[in-house]
């Protein structure tokens, strides 16, 4: 996979006969697939996902089918106009991409950089997430994403007010229709520079500051050990704020079954999480290096205790 392919810049997925030769190879000799049937289960075990920008070569109808087969139960960072291709192969959307609309003086918020600690962005994202927490709750999803923005030489503690401020014009809507708006933490070190939701701790403030159950933190596991580390305390100290999971290894969030080229233990975390009585998803959400769909299919495996 391309260094430069993020999930700020990652196209679409191809259609055609592209993907029907991806969904073909990944079908051939050696293939995850044709050994899926290995692939067991555990009682109890995480519900995983998949982040499909990760995988821009395969088109959504393909990896959804080979996710199926894999073990998978959603795909992640979807728009609605994907649901009817899950519902087809019976899987969920986990968590739902995030809406953009340009405000009123021409700027595009919704996104990493522009969101809600800037009390300017409010009206126009409050009416882009209303629309949105609709189509979730309409489709029988439940996970929103959400982000605070860049901090362009604002204070911290003023953003998360600002943060607050806003999305407790949505909390109540989001409460009657049972969505969750998760806010993701992302690193600002190397990936998201000027990112204000980069600590566990910063995050955690803000729930307890909406207090509600309809408002939680997706913690990228990735992302935390840039600007954190310490992820299996962190996490068990703070399980009742953490609403959704995504997983890479570290460095360069690539694939983490070779354990001697990574920091992070999977297994243990993934035996972490599950003693908090974590009942969400985990997203797979790394840049695989050999044939996708092995890659994928050996995360899967490796994460499932």
């Amino acid at each position: 996979m391309p260094s430069q392919i993020t999930r700020r810049t990652a196209l679409r997925s191809i259609t055609g006969a592209a993907a029907c030769a991806a969904l073909s190879r990944s079908r051939g000799a050696d293939s995850p697939l044709q050994s899926a049937s290995a692939l067991s289960t555990p009682s109890g075990a995480l519900r995983q996902s998949a982040c499909k920008w990760c995988w821009p070569k395969i088109d959504l109808d393909a990896f959804a089918a080979a996710g199926k087969e894999l073990g998978l139960v959603a795909i992640d960072l979807l728009q609605p106009e994907d649901f009817p291709t899950l519902k087809k192969h019976g899987l969920l959307c986990s968590m739902v991409s995030n809406p953009t609309a340009k405000t009123s003086h021409g700027v595009n918020v919704g996104g990493i950089g522009k969101a809600f600690n800037r009390l300017e962005h409010h009206d126009t994202l409050v009416e882009i997430y209303t629309k949105r927490i609709a189509a979730v709750a309409d489709a029988g999803f439940t996970n929103l994403i959400c982000f605070s923005g860049n901090r362009e030489k604002m204070d911290d503690q003023q953003g998360m007010e600002n943060c607050a401020v806003g999305l407790k014009r949505l909390i109540t809507l989001a409460e009657k229709r049972g969505v969750t708006l998760v806010m993701e933490l992302l690193n600002s070190k190397v990936n998201h520079k000027d990112y204000m939701c980069d600590h566990t701790a910063w995050g955690v403030e803000l729930c307890k500051q909406i207090g509600s159950d309809r408002f939680k933190l997706l913690y990228d596991i990735y992302h935390m050990q840039i600007m954190e580390g310490d992820v299996i305390r962190t996490l068990q100290d703070n399980a009742a704020y953490i609403g959704h999971y995504h997983t890479a290894g570290n460095p360069g969030r690539n694939e983490f079954e070779a354990q001697d080229q990574q920091e992070l233990n999977y297994p243990a975390i993934m035996r972490a999480i599950k003693s908090t009585g974590f009942k969400g998803f985990v997203g797979q959400e790394f840049l695989p290096k050999r044939d996708a769909l092995t890659s994928l299919r050996e995360a899967v495996k490796l994460c499932n205790v």
